[in-house]
C-alpha cells in the first residue's frame, strides 16, 4: 500500500475483509484478473457518484479497461461495521476517490465509487447518527468537493 495508514480493526473478520480488499488492489496492480474475479461475488452490486468520465474501477472490474488508464494507488484502508471496506485514495489536485467494498464470507458483494466526492459514512441509530468515517483529501483539502453521507 502506498503512504498513508492502515487502522487496525478490532475484530477478526474486519481484519479477514481488510485483507482481502488488500489483495485485490494488489491484483489490480499486477493485472491478475483470476484473483480480482475470485474475490468478487457473481452478483457484484455497484453504485458510482462523480463525473462518467472517472467510472475507472467499473470499467477495470468490467473489463473495459486494463488498468492502465488509472492506477488505484490506496492512501488509506479502514475497516467498518464488521462487514465494510473504505479505501481512499488521492493523485495530486484533480483525482480523489473512496471506495466502499461490502463483503460477505470472504466474497466482495457490494461496491460504492465516489469520485471527487467527500464522503461522510454514518450509522443511523435512532435521533443518533455517529460519524463512522470522513473524508481526509489532504492533496485536497483546500478544493471544494460535492458532499454526501452514506448512512448504513
Amino acid at each position: 500500500m502506498a503512504a498513508g495508514n492502515l487502522e487496525l480493526p478490532s475484530s477478526e473478520p474486519e481484519s479477514q475483509n481488510m485483507a482481502a480488499v488488500n489483495v485485490l488492489y494488489k491484483a489490480l496492480a499486477t493485472g491478475d484478473t483470476d484473483k480480482v474475479a475470485g474475490l468478487l461475488a457473481a452478483d457484484l452490486e455497484w453504485w458510482f457518484h462523480g463525473p462518467q468520465n472517472c467510472q475507472h474501477m467499473m470499467r477495470v472490474l468490467t473489463g473495459e479497461s486494463s488498468g492502465s488508464e488509472f492506477r488505484f494507488e490506496p492512501r488509506s484502508m479502514t475497516g467498518i461495521d464488521g462487514d465494510r471496506v473504505i479505501v481512499e485514495g488521492w493523485e495530486g489536485a484533480k483525482a480523489y476517490w473512496v471506495h466502499v467494498w461490502t463483503l460477505k464470507d470472504g466474497k466482495i458483494t457490494q461496491f460504492r465509487e465516489y469520485f471527487n466526492t467527500w464522503l461522510v459514512v454514518t450509522e443511523l441509530i435512532g435521533h443518533h447518527s455517529p460519524t463512522l468515517w470522513q473524508s481526509q483529501p489532504r492533496d485536497l483539502a483546500n478544493r471544494s468537493l460535492p458532499g454526501l453521507v452514506l448512512a448504513i
